[in-house]
């Protein structure tokens, strides 16, 4: 009976999503009253993730096709909160607009797929629910048919999408036919038993594939940057949850990534290139939800290279943050822009060209010192580098203000945010997660090297913005990758169905 109970509360989320796309596609009854409803059957859902996390101290298999483990259930509740909250804000938003029963259903219906991806056990399982996410989040993307940039995104997704279901596939039959079954827990005794084989090395690599070109990494992240045209609460959902489900993935095959190298060095290659690439792209940008846009394909390259690296257990803090963050950000973009207007009235603030040069050197001792102090090994030396560079713009002081107590002040408030941030990292280490790091040191050089790079193409733009000439125009495009992407897209598979961009001007 007990395990009966266990059963249901760990199925009921996704169950009570499906039910409530069912009843979101039914024409009776009021928009308003549509929306309470969903707002009760997403509460509900919210507290029996909830239960099944506090439940779920260790990983537990369901009928052999799904499994609970700790991560994945964190991961359900938060999915589920995000998801509350932006069909909270999608009632006001869309208050009065046209297709609301349509978008309702769409919302549940991604909701439902992600919670059945979580439990997915089994390379069928894993395969069909990120389909049905995307698929539920086509309708989603063109929830404003006469926007032509948003459905260009949307037929670029769909293209990626094909392309990541047909690599998941193959990486599905190389396992299966090595290991006899399709299961993920006789995948990993498989591994303790066996060892690595060409098949799963091959199957490694296809599964790393699959996740990048999901995950709107370089050079197929044109879409993720052209769904700003969708309504900002789908913004919210893509960007806080659906991109980030290629990190969740990738943690839960850690088993079968420690033993591929291969697989790792793609996942770094494409990881760190992603990550310095687009993070210099965002610099260049003006627009408040293009720059968020460009930040999350940033993070994401960021997030695969701490996977490739083996750090899986920064890689899930680094997922937690980045959804919370960006589910807030395009929440509040209204308000960001206001107060991006406000100060750019008020002049450009750049920073003090010391302060570029000082802030490595306070900000990679001090997580040096933290860690020392509190004598964890949670992550190797050189990641407590990268964490370093990562955070030291913390530090940079506005080269305007010259008073000796404001630089003092602002100084001391980025100290103290790298100190918690630092700190909070070691606290996540804590958490009974079920999840174990592998470091690789030589990639970790690697990425050491990159980061650097990258820190210093910050302060080059910082310095040199004007001197940098055509280099800032090309980084400003992106380096025209997207545009080689969208001609390619638009041959592979002709849309004839995608109006002149002028005609929603």
């Amino acid at each position: 009976m007990t395990h009966l109970f266990f059963d249901v509360v760990v199925l009921m989320p996704a169950a009570l999503m499906f039910v409530t796309m069912l009843f979101s596609l039914q024409p009776r009854g009021s928009v308003g009253g549509l929306w309470r409803a969903f707002m009760g059957l997403s509460g509900l859902a919210l507290a029996c993730a909830a239960v099944a996390g506090l439940i779920c101290l260790e990983p537990t298999g369901l009928r052999h096709w799904i499994s609970v483990n700790p991560f994945g259930m964190a991961m359900a509740v938060l999915v589920q909160l995000l998801g509350t909250v932006i069909a909270a804000f999608s009632a006001r938003y869309l208050e009065g607009e046209r297709g609301q029963r349509r978008y309702a259903a769409a919302l549940a219906g991604v909701l439902s797929a992600v919670h059945l991806l979580l439990l997915a056990d089994h390379w069928v399982v894993l395969i069909a629910a990120w389909a049905l996410v995307g698929v539920a989040l086509q309708h989603l993307l063109c929830f404003y048919p006469d926007r032509a940039f948003a459905l260009l995104a949307a037929h670029k997704k769909r293209i990626a999408d094909r392309l990541a279901d047909t690599l998941l596939i193959i990486a599905g039959i190389l396992a299966w036919a090595e290991v006899g079954s399709g299961s993920f827990s006789d995948l990993w005794r498989y591994l303790a038993r066996e060892g690595m084989t060409t098949n799963l090395q091959l199957s490694a690599s296809c599964l790393v594939l699959a996740v990048v070109v999901r995950t709107a990494l370089l050079p197929v992240h044109g879409w993720l940057i052209q769904v700003m045209e969708a309504p900002t609460p789908v913004s919210a959902l893509l960007h806080a949850g659906v991109v980030n489900l290629g990190g969740y993935i990738l943690i839960r095959f850690a088993p079968l990534l420690e033993q591929a190298m291969l697989a790792r060095i793609l996942l770094v290659a494409f990881g760190l290139g992603t990550a310095v690439i687009a993070g210099l792209v965002m610099l260049t940008r003006i627009s408040i939800k293009v720059r968020l846009a460009w930040s999350t394909v940033a993070q994401m390259g960021f997030m695969l290279l701490e996977c490739g690296l083996g750090l899986y257990t920064l890689a899930a803090l680094h997922l937690f943050g980045h959804s919370l963050y960006k589910a807030h950000a395009f929440l509040s973009a209204s308000t960001v822009v206001r107060r991006t207007r406000f100060q750019m009235m008020r002049g450009t603030v750049s920073a003090a060209p010391i302060s570029l040069f000082l802030a490595p050197a306070a900000a990679v001792p001090t997580v040096l010192l933290i860690q020392a102090v509190v004598g964890s090994a949670a992550w190797p030396w050189w990641w407590s580098v990268v964490l370093g560079l990562a955070w030291a713009p913390l530090l940079w002081l506005p080269a305007q203000n010259s008073r000796l107590r404001i630089i003092c002040l602002q100084g001391l408030s980025g100290l103290l945010m790298v100190v918690g941030f630092t700190g909070m990292a070691l606290l996540f280490h804590a958490l009974p997660l079920g999840i174990t790091d592998a470091p690789d040191h030589t990639l970790g050089i690697i990425a050491l090297t990159g980061m650097a790079a990258l820190y210093l193409c910050l302060v080059l733009l910082q310095l040199r913005a004007q001197a940098l000439g055509a280099w800032r125009r090309r980084i400003y495009a992106g380096f025209y990758m997207d545009e080689i992407y969208t001609r390619l897209a638009l041959r592979i598979w002709p849309t004839r169905w995608i109006p002149e961009p002028s005609s929603h001007r």
